[in-house]
């Protein structure tokens, strides 16, 4: 790890420095478990209050912080704490793991197989008949690549990937371990003796600059091609249904589940544990909140929230609503008892 000084940090980030410039600081940490000698920052109001019972030396904060520090320890005053501290992560990071180029001995390379310029081909990974990985690309130990399945060039695939047939993958595709590209689609004919398997003969298509979290999957088509355009960014744990389009640079988050036939749009966010239902449309830069559950198509730009998802203000106005229940309850049940009197009074009449 480098050594850095709190000025060095300030300038490499264009920040403002309040407190001590020549405190020195070796490494990044959170406010909750830093110590002295780390680099933290605060992002949101909840966690302000820490800043002074964390240890860090260095605290990234923003325009508004106007506590002075104290003996010892410095602020760095910043627009954007957060997106700043991912610059500092930098500056501390390690150097990326380089792979030496070549194949393992213990791999299996089909000699129908075309592999290209300085790739790196794991321990016991495999190459099928036909395949083709691109230049510079990295094929992680015990990763499987299927018949006619292709990789384009500067991949890098982790160990213990499924690619199955025919797949193909464009140029700086990341797939993280755990997860399967082109497991066959959920199809089946329900019979009263059994289910009967439709066959699924198309592709997963995945273009350029995409990247994919661990123990996802992404199911081939029925026919034709499951395709993620490029730039998309997919978190662990999601699972994408045949024949679905994800378009360009959409942000898929943890736990997401996008059933057959859906075309979600580009630029849209999938917060965690979403689920979309099948044969659907979901507008360009749509925002779908965590663990909702869309049920119908969405136009550009929707931002919604709930089971069935809904508008935002249309939630909050719901919630409302059900917080109101039992006071609504007793105003009827007033309002009953009144009516009743008033009956009795007429009858008494």
């Amino acid at each position: 790890m480098p050594t850095l000084t709190a000025r060095d940090i300030a300038e490499e980030i264009g920040g403002r420095l309040v407190g001590a410039e020549d405190l020195i600081v070796s490494r990044v940490s959170g406010l909750d478990e830093a110590e002295e000698g780390a680099v933290s920052f605060v992002a949101y109001e909840k966690y302000r209050p820490k800043v002074f019972s964390s240890h860090a030396t260095v605290v990234l904060v923003p325009p508004d912080f106007e506590e002075a520090p104290p003996e010892g320890r410095a602020w760095i005053v910043c627009e954007d704490p957060s997106g700043a501290f991912t610059k500092v992560i930098e500056l501390f990071a390690p150097p990326p793991v380089k792979y030496t180029a070549g194949v393992h001995k213990t791999a299996v390379v089909d000699e129908a197989a075309q592999v290209g310029r300085d790739v790196h081909i794991g321990a016991q990974a495999v190459i099928e008949r036909d395949a083709v990985v691109g230049d510079r690309s990295v094929v992680g130990a015990g990763t499987y690549v299927g018949p006619e399945a292709e990789l384009g060039c500067d991949c890098r695939v982790y160990p213990n990937v499924t690619i199955r047939e025919r797949c193909l993958l464009g140029n700086s595709v990341i797939i993280h371990s755990g997860t399967t590209i082109g497991s066959d689609g959920f199809g089946f004919i329900p019979g009263e003796n059994g289910h009967t398997k439709i066959p699924q003969v198309g592709i997963v298509q995945i273009d350029d600059d995409v990247e994919i979290g661990a123990q996802c999957a992404i199911d081939r088509a029925r026919f034709g091609k499951t395709w993620i355009q490029e730039g998309v960014k997919i978190d662990n744990l999601v699972q994408i249904a045949h024949n679905v389009i994800v378009g360009k640079f959409s942000f898929i988050v943890a736990q997401v589940g996008i059933s057959g036939s859906t075309r979600v749009g580009q630029h849209v966010s999938l917060a965690g544990q979403a689920g979309v239902a099948g044969h659907l449309d979901v507008g360009d830069g749509s925002i779908v909140m965590g663990q909702s559950g869309v049920a119908n198509d969405l136009p550009a730009g929707a931002k919604v929230v709930g089971m069935p998802a809904v508008s935002r203000r249309q939630f909050a106005k719901n919630q409302r609503n059900l917080e109101r229940i039992d006071e609504l309850k007793e105003r009827v049940k007033e309002l009953e008892r009144q009516v009743a009197d008033l009956a009795n009074q007429q009858q008494v009449d």
